[in-house]
């Protein structure tokens, strides 16, 4: 490889690497890699919602323009009523089956299944919902802030009990 491509190569590294790690390109290590290893017994779940928790894996989801990385895990049988995100979702399933659907109402007989390993996009203000029939978790990841609104507010478990 030429000297020159040698020197493009490495700078599209650079400028990759900056974007992945949520680095501007002065901020990216000259030295050393930035990396991060969270161990599985490392995370640490909070409630969600009835039946299901939500961790945060990397990154801040609720600073605006950072990039995160989430699980959520459900226990059983789950039901997400319609909601939708003011910015991009990216799903990937790690364990278990996930049903998911586009709209406002919740169609169980209009969702896909996805399979661990399987992976969806959701596009920023689409209504979407989803079911887990037993133990499944999902792995989320996007940029924030990662908002949940749901299509009917009385689904909202943070408005339980309040009129």
């Amino acid at each position: 490889m030429n000297s020159a491509r040698r020197g493009a190569s490495a700078a599209l590294l650079l400028v990759s690497l900056a974007a992945v790690s949520g680095r501007t390109l002065a901020q990216a290590p000259t030295t050393t890699q930035h990396h991060l290893v969270v161990p599985a017994d490392r995370i640490q779940w909070k409630p969600l919602r009835p039946g299901a928790e939500m961790a945060v894996v990397s990154g801040d989801p609720n600073k605006e323009g950072a990039p995160f990385v989430l699980r959520i895990r459900y226990h059983g049988k789950a039901r997400i009523p319609p909601h939708w995100h003011p910015t991009d979702e990216h799903l990937t399933i790690l364990s278990g089956t996930f049903r998911l659907g586009m709209g406002e109402r919740g169609d169980e007989a209009a969702t896909t299944a996805l399979a661990a390993g399987a992976y969806a996009f959701v596009a920023a203000k689409m209504a979407h919902y989803a079911w887990a029939d037993g133990d499944t978790t999902v792995q989320v990841h996007g940029i924030g802030p990662f908002v949940i609104n749901y299509v009917n507010p009385e689904d909202d478990p943070n408005r339980a009990g309040k009129k």
